[in-house]
C-alpha cells in the first residue's frame, strides 16, 4: 500500500509538532499519535484545566481583578516571549487557546490549538500574533486594557527579540485602524 497523500505536508506537520514540543519551555499537550488516514491528531488531555478566558471571567466576577490578573498577564507575556523567541507563531492566540493547569493559583499555562501555527523569525508575524491576541482581549474581555499592557511589558522584558516585534505590533495596529476607518 502506498503512502498517504500529502506526505510532504505530513512530514512538515510532524516536524512542526516536534519543534513545538522540543522547545521545552513551551508547554503544550503531548502529541500521542497522528492518524494520516483519518486526519486525526491524538493529544494529551490536560485534566481539570480551564481556559484562561474562563479564568478571567471568574476573577472579574469575584472582584479580585487587578493583582490576580496582573500576575496572569505576566505569566502570559513570559510564555509568549519564549514561544516567539523559538520562532513559533501560534496563528490563533486567544484566551480560549491558553489553558490553566490546576492548581489555578500556580498559573501554570499550556498553549493549545496549533492548527494555524507556523515557524517564522519575522517580527511582522510575531507582531500580528500579538495583535490577534489584543483584538481577542478587546472583544472578549472588556476592561482588561491594563492587563494586556502588563502582558506586553513582560513580553518586552522577557523576549530577546522584542524591540522589532513591538514596533511591528504598533504598525499592525495602525493598519488595523485605517482598515476600520475606511471600511
Amino acid at each position: 500500500m502506498g503512502e498517504p497523500s500529502g506526505v510532504a505536508g505530513d512530514t512538515e506537520l510532524r516536524g512542526d509538532l516536534v519543534r513545538v514540543k522540543n522547545a521545552n519551555r513551551i508547554p503544550a499537550p503531548v502529541v500521542y499519535f497522528v492518524d494520516y488516514v483519518t486526519n486525526s491528531i491524538y493529544l494529551e488531555d490536560i485534566v481539570d484545566s480551564i481556559t484562561v478566558q474562563d479564568h478571567i471571567y471568574s476573577v472579574q466576577k469575584s472582584g479580585n481583578e487587578s493583582s490576580d490578573l496582573h500576575k496572569l498577564a505576566e505569566k502570559m507575556g513570559e510564555l509568549l516571549a519564549r514561544m516567539h523567541d523559538e520562532d513559533i507563531i501560534h496563528g490563533d492566540l486567544t484566551t480560549a487557546n491558553l489553558l490553566l493547569r490546576p492548581p489555578m493559583e500556580k498559573l501554570d499555562l499550556v498553549l493549545i490549538d496549533f492548527g494555524l501555527s507556523f515557524i517564522s523569525g519575522l517580527p511582522e508575524d510575531k507582531g500580528v500574533d500579538l495583535y490577534v491576541l489584543e483584538k481577542a482581549f478587546i472583544s472578549t474581555h472588556p476592561d482588561t486594557e491594563e492587563m494586556f499592557q502588563v502582558l506586553l511589558k513582560t513580553y518586552a522584558a522577557t523576549s530577546k527579540k522584542s524591540g522589532p516585534v513591538i514596533k511591528k505590533l504598533d504598525e499592525v495596529r495602525l493598519r488595523g485602524r485605517k482598515r476600520s476607518m475606511i471600511g
